[in-house]
């Protein structure tokens, strides 16, 4: 107390009281400005003002503040044919500008264990191989873009989220922010799609603005589902979190159902498969088999151009209007998303040959694709006029940045699957070994879902994806953390 017997406010409450006072200011003159100039972006004055405070005081509420961003991001059509998702994307930037600054300030603590581990070198050297691709790109603008995306998402969602989710409860951090936000999406659709009957002929337009389809809607729960499932084991049975996670789980696997989604189902039930492999120590093993099956089969398609066997009959290759028709004509190969795929295959497959080493470039397939397809494989859609990708992520790898490039992406996603087997055996705290569970196997899913599509550049999966990798290198490292402790006893 000083001599007027006035008591001395606490700094943070002043802060947090100028903070208060300064974001209703620029609230008041951004809704001025936006209504004199008619411009709606200076509405977004408040939301940059908040951004950049929290990455001043603290840049983990802002990453977790993106985190609840990603489900209800809105793709957005910009000037010149770019594009970008709001608000996720700038607060990406703005997180990798924050990491920038953060290392450049830090770099004597940080732990060079992340950065040697085996799986971000293998990372890393992928990471290179597609920089080097860009020099030899055929679309180097396109590229260039592709390289920038690439950078902030790996920085952001495993360099970053490597920093930041070290502990059990950071993880249950990012399983509630990403859950609420998730779960409120669901909700949403779910009520749209009611009222449309919940009919497969309607799915893809009741998705907006969250969803581009109900592709995305259905694997971005599917990959979430393993999180969910952690915070049903950690929390205390019927306590109020439990509710909830059990009524979210629900409404998830309700809303994956509705979403009519072939690879979303495939994949959960395989998840089921590879929880009881990896409890097993089996991994290994499905591994070497899953790379034989691959290599047979790739050996009898292209024996004396077996492939051909699999062209489908233009006419009667169309659109299905119900779910139980779509899959009867899976069976028969004549649904036109899974043999437009086919189309996009046999051109990627020609591509290769071309192209072996360094592939044409990053981010350039649907400007190169056309001119390598076959006629025979051609349906209604061939025309592509969503510009969508090859659908299939390792293909596209192979195709824009070779063969090379495919390798060191396979090492990275072997490695995380292997490391994350060996942690989960070797960690005695049950915490930690259910998160490194919960990684392994949301990464999982991702990869199998990556068979049919190439959403990883996307921040609802890709997210997840690179977030995952990394809770598995920190579960490997605390299994050092853990066999040091032992010998010191």
């Amino acid at each position: 107390m000083d001599v007027s017997g006035q008591t001395h406010r606490p700094k943070a409450v002043l802060m947090h009281r100028w903070f208060v006072w300064a974001t209703g200011g620029v609230s008041l003159a951004g809704a001025i400005g936006s209504g004199v100039l008619e411009e709606w972006w200076w509405m977004a004055a408040p939301a940059v003002l908040l951004a950049g405070w929290l990455a001043a005081t603290d840049f983990r509420r802002l990453y977790y503040l993106m985190l609840a961003a990603i489900p209800i991001s809105t793709e957005i059509e910009l000037p010149g044919g770019l594009g970008t998702d709001l608000p996720s994307e700038p607060l990406m930037w703005a997180l990798t500008l924050v990491a920038a600054a953060w290392l450049a300030r830090h770099w004597r603590t940080v732990d060079r264990r992340f950065l040697l581990h085996p799986i971000t070198l293998a990372l890393l050297a992928h990471l290179a191989w597609m920089t080097l691709t860009c020099l030899t790109t055929t679309y180097p603008v396109v590229s260039f873009k592709y390289w920038l995306a690439k950078g902030w998402y790996v920085t952001v969602f495993f360099f970053l989220a490597g920093h930041i989710f070290q502990r059990e409860q950071d993880v249950k951090a990012l399983l509630w922010w990403f859950f609420v936000s998730l779960i409120l999406t669901v909700c949403i659709v779910l009520v749209r799609h009611s009222a449309k009957g919940f009919t497969f002929e309607e799915v893809n337009y009741v998705m907006g603005p969250f969803y581009r389809n109900h592709v995305t809607y259905a694997c971005i729960q599917a990959v979430f589902l393993p999180f969910v499932w952690l915070g049903i084991r950690r929390y205390r049975r019927y306590s109020r979190p439990w509710w909830i996670l059990i009524i979210g789980v629900a409404l998830l696997i309700v809303g994956i159902n509705f979403a009519y989604t072939r690879a979303a189902y495939v994949a959960l039930l395989a998840a089921i498969g590879i929880y009881a492999i990896v409890r097993l120590r089996l991994l290994q093993v499905a591994l070497l088999i899953a790379a034989i099956c691959l290599s047979a089969f790739i050996a009898l398609v292209t024996y004396r151009d077996n492939w051909l066997l699999f062209a489908p009959n233009y006419e009667r290759t169309v659109t299905h209007k119900r779910f139980d028709n779509l899959l009867e004509a899976t069976t028969r190969l004549e649904d036109i998303s899974v043999m437009e795929r086919v189309y996009r295959w046999v051109a990627a497959a020609y591509m290769i040959e071309e192209r072996p080493l360094m592939g044409f470039g990053p981010g350039t397939f649907y400007f190169n694709y056309q001119a390598y397809t076959v006629t025979r494989f051609r349906t209604y859609v061939s025309h592509n006029p969503e510009r969508s990708g090859i659908h299939n992520y390792y293909l596209m790898i192979a195709v824009e940045q070779g063969l090379p490039g495919l390798a060191f992406f396979l090492l990275f996603f072997v490695l995380v699957l292997l490391w994350g087997q060996h942690a989960y055996h070797r960690l005695r705290d049950t915490g930690r070994r259910y998160v490194v569970m919960a990684a392994l196997l949301s990464f999982a899913i991702s990869g199998l879902l990556m068979l049919m599509n190439d959403f990883v550049e996307t921040d609802k999966i890709g997210s997840l994806f690179f977030i995952c990798a990394a809770l598995v290198v920190n579960g490997a490292l605390q299994t050092v953390e853990h066999s040091a402790s032992v010998r010191e006893q």
